[in-house]
């Protein structure tokens, strides 16, 4: 029991720290329902068995990724919600990856929760987003708008 309720109080931490950072943005709605399907059994089982079970020693390693259960988990809450850059991605009949782009609105929310996330566990979002890019596939509006929102836009233009 004592996982889910460490899961549900981090999670509710996460909601606080991204709600006060769309609330600079003037994004109330967003902040209010950010990542309120991880609140879903769905979501909220998986999650709290991966990242609070008594076996993890309180450090992320890439390969347990591969944990069909948190897959399952993750993959439902990305396509669910529309702050991820994952909701994005579609396939179509020849099996080709199409990004799409994002609304703004999004973009923004996805990065209010880049930097709940950095302040939670250190960083910054443009070091987040440079280190993990190569990763996302975004459509080029998109990754333009990202860029100007983080700041790294005129680094950019520059070169």
């Amino acid at each position: 029991m004592g996982k889910y309720w460490t899961y549900f109080k981090y999670l509710m931490e996460h909601k606080k720290n991204v709600f006060l950072e769309c609330w600079k943005e003037r994004m109330y709605w967003h902040g209010l329902t950010h990542d309120n399907s991880k609140l879903r059994l769905s979501e909220f089982m998986p999650y709290a068995r991966f990242f609070h079970a008594k076996n993890r020693q309180n450090h992320y390693d890439k390969r347990d990724e591969t944990d069909p259960n948190f897959l399952k988990g993750w993959n439902l809450h990305q396509k669910r919600n529309k702050h991820h850059w994952n909701y994005w991605v579609c396939v179509n009949r020849k099996n080709e990856i199409i990004p799409q782009m994002m609304p703004k609105k999004y973009i923004k929310q996805m990065i209010c929760d880049w930097r709940a996330m950095s302040k939670k566990f250190g960083g910054i979002p443009q070091g987040y987003y440079l280190q993990n890019k190569s990763n996302f596939i975004l459509h080029p509006e998109t990754e333009k708008w990202v860029e100007i929102y983080l700041g790294l836009w005129h680094e950019r233009a520059e070169k």
